[in-house]
């Protein structure tokens, strides 16, 4: 794989880990890093042999504590859309691979960062995590797609209330709300976890948990989710996966599917 400036990538068999690796900054976003998780995505979109991502933050504090504000001086309106359009690119990449991607979320999830969180499939929190969009502190909106997978997750009115008061929310509010899937006590609690749930779904037909990914998503588009689903329930009966699935069902053994 490519080597990263702001990114760290570790692999353990099919399950690889990308870490945002800007402690110093809290982990925040600066375009830098944003085109360097759009060159890992494609990368894992690219290799079959990765079957479950991790996405996590340096240190203890900060998954991502937010944007580089540093990056948001003199921005003029045309510029600044650009910048929420190329985000929110990198984010969608993210929701439509069919590589499942879990965030790890450990300290602040902040702005850019809780968005980040949000374009994951799963994610699971330690303790001392905490999730917002405070944007209305600098007279903002979220630009990542914030507004949209906030109110997809937790719903209109409490989405409406958190992005407007910019308050914080605390771990167990966040598992209560739905915004997460899983807390766990510590960081190494919530890596464990993550990697279990991966590998469970490891074992399952590649094709079908992507397409698992499409239907899911087509929820939240203007096109007929019922049928994207049709239409990829379709496909997966054209597979080999569905051919082994079924066989292996029918004779009371473990299935061994190849992603074809």
């Amino acid at each position: 794989m490519a080597t990263y400036t702001n990114l760290s990538l570790t692999r353990e068999g099919s399950i690889l880990t990308i870490t945002i690796n800007r402690e110093t900054k809290l982990n925040a976003l600066n375009k830098a890093t944003i085109n360097e998780l759009n060159e890992a995505i494609h990368e894992v979109m690219d290799d079959s042999s990765i079957r479950g991502v991790i996405l996590t933050g340096a240190g203890e504090k900060a998954f991502v504590a937010g944007a580089d504000i540093s990056e948001f001086t003199g921005v003029t309106e045309m510029h600044a859309r650009k910048f929420a359009e190329e985000g929110q690119q990198v984010f969608k990449l993210i929701e439509d691979c069919h590589t499942p991607v879990i965030a790890v979320v450990n300290g602040f999830a902040l702005g850019g960062g809780c968005e980040l969180a949000m374009a994951c499939h799963m994610r699971v929190a330690t303790e001392s995590a905490k999730f917002g969009q405070p944007e209305v502190n600098l007279g903002l909106i979220p630009g990542y797609g914030g507004t949209q997978r906030l109110t997809q997750l937790i719903g209109k009115g409490r989405a409406l209330e958190y992005m407007m008061t910019a308050d914080m929310i605390p771990a167990t509010k966040a598992l209560e709300m739905g915004l997460v899937n899983h807390v766990a006590s510590d960081k190494a609690a919530a890596l464990t976890k993550a990697n279990e749930t991966l590998a469970k779904i490891g074992q399952k037909a590649p094709v079908a948990v992507g397409f698992v990914v499409d239907c899911v998503n087509a929820v939240f588009t203007p096109e007929d989710g019922y049928q994207t689903e049709a239409n990829a329930f379709a496909r997966c009966c054209g597979t080999e996966d569905f051919k082994e699935g079924v066989d292996a069902f029918l004779n009371k053994r473990q299935a061994n599917f190849k992603g074809e």
